[in-house]
């Protein structure tokens, strides 16, 4: 696995439960977390980040178990 999806996969594993409510995170929380690693993993420079890079990593994560 790439360190950029051990990164996405870190910050998804990170929110995916909200131990102050003792529950299961929104999923909203989960996508948001998930959204803002992919930008710091692939931002290339100030606002450009490359489509086939982040549909590598899809891939990549949707391979993830």
């Amino acid at each position: 696995m790439t360190k950029e999806a051990q990164a996405v996969a870190a910050a998804i594993k990170e929110v995916r439960f909200d131990w102050g409510d003792m529950e299961q995170s929104h999923p909203h929380t989960i996508v948001v977390a998930a959204l803002r690693e992919v930008i710091n993993q692939l931002q290339q420079s100030p606002g450009v980040i490359m489509c086939p890079d982040v549909l590598e990593l899809c891939d990549e994560l949707e391979e993830m178990k």
